[in-house]
């Protein structure tokens, strides 16, 4: 890009969007080549860091729809990697827990991933890493707050609709 062209909305969107698309597939090679697909190794890496977690919880740290996520659980417990136990304080409620060989494929696939994505990203420096950071998580929460905001509208259109 020339530095008298001017960056449009648009088109800095088609970089981000070109960006991610190309970012994903290589981070889910990095997964696959571990023998798991995306949702499985979410769960995996979501149990390693924070450990014992209920379906829910995991479902919210790796922003999955429910079904999906029981689905990998699922999956998971047949491969004797996450077991299911009965929740100290309330018995109603199922913690899904890492077993030794899922914590030690877990550990092994998330330092691989790491490595991969830190070898990708080695192309910015650290600056730029920093100020990528910032612009993103700003953009982002920005968005987040103007969905939140159009929520609200439509909740609120619903409720006098109900009245």
């Amino acid at each position: 890009m020339k530095s008298s062209d001017h960056l449009t909305a648009p088109r800095l969107w088609v970089v981000i969007i070109r960006s991610h698309r190309a970012l994903t597939r290589l981070a889910g090679e990095s997964i696959t080549s571990a023998g798991l697909c995306l949702t499985d190794f979410a769960a995996l890496e979501a149990l390693l860091h924070k450990g014992p977690l209920t379906i829910t919880e995991i479902q919210e740290k790796v922003l999955l729809a429910s079904g999906s996520m029981t689905a990998a659980v699922d999956r998971l417990e047949k491969h004797g990697l996450v077991v299911r136990k009965l929740s100290p304080s309330d018995r109603r409620v199922r913690v899904v827990e890492l077993t030794s060989k899922g914590r030690r494929l877990a550990a092994s696939s998330f330092e691989r991933h790491a490595k991969d994505l830190e070898v990708l990203m080695s192309v910015l420096s650290e600056v730029e890493k920093d100020q990528l950071y910032e612009s993103l998580k700003k953009l982002g929460l920005l968005a987040a707050e103007k969905l939140n905001h159009q929520e609200d509208k439509v909740n609120g259109s619903r409720e006098q609709v109900r009245k």
